[in-house]
């Protein structure tokens, strides 16, 4: 059975490859800007990777669209230790999106905290994160991307499935069992597979049976050994 220690350890683990991942996904033109895509330009926004200098910003962001009922709170110090993970879109001195590329497992990695600022939107500043941290995941080795989201469509746009919840037990086991709103969420679960083939080869589709809560597993008796899950 999966647990919060195991998807942890495993995240942990990745952290110093995905800095690397991030930088380089970011660097050199490969976050897919053109010269238009520049501060003067039509579509202003540069995406970089995030810092601590950084957290004032990102929280600002998540806290002004909480009640859209869209996003989860984050605390400071939540940011502040995972502020390598972000990357950010700026115009001008200010920052006015953000996501985060958070490893949930060695092999799945889930768009978090996605959010811009509500005066840039329709500009594709939140295509752009997406993208960029497509690149990182691949880069850092993740077979599959995932997300949660009321709007699924946007997601879809940028090559995403919606799958079934139980498609990605680590996210079940490191958030999902402790929210207050567990079995009555209406986010949509979304992945891409980063690998090729399709999503039922990848991560996500492989082990269903670790998504059942502990509280959900029967324990059978010896004797009905055949049944026994």
């Amino acid at each position: 059975m999966l647990t919060t220690v195991d998807t942890v350890t495993e995240a942990s683990a990745a952290m110093p490859a995905q800095r690397q991942a991030l930088d380089a996904a970011v660097a050199g033109g490969d976050t897919g800007l053109t010269e238009a895509d520049t501060d003067d330009g039509p579509q202003a926004g540069l995406v970089r990777r995030g810092t601590t200098a950084d957290v004032p910003a990102i929280a600002a962001l998540i806290d002004a669209n909480l009640a859209e009922g869209h996003l989860l709170p984050r605390t400071r110090e939540d940011l502040a230790a995972h502020a390598h993970r972000f990357l950010v879109v700026t115009h001008g001195d200010a920052v006015v999106g953000c996501a985060e590329l958070a490893p949930l497992s060695r092999a799945v990695a889930e768009v978090r905290s996605l959010v811009v600022d509500a005066s840039c939107r329709g500009r594709g500043l939140g295509s752009r994160l997406v993208e960029a941290l497509q690149r990182a995941a691949r880069r850092d080795g993740f077979s599959t991307l995932c997300a949660f989201t009321h709007q699924p469509s946007h997601f879809i746009r940028l090559g995403f499935s919606i799958v079934p919840h139980p498609w990605l037990p680590e996210k079940l086991a490191m958030d999902c069992y402790a929210c207050p709103k567990f079995r009555t969420c209406g986010q949509y679960a979304m992945a891409l597979a980063l690998k090729g083939g399709s999503l039922r080869t990848s991560a996500a589709g492989q082990r269903p049976y670790l998504a059942l809560p502990p509280t959900m597993i029967r324990l059978t008796p010896a004797s009905e050994g055949s049944r026994a899950l």
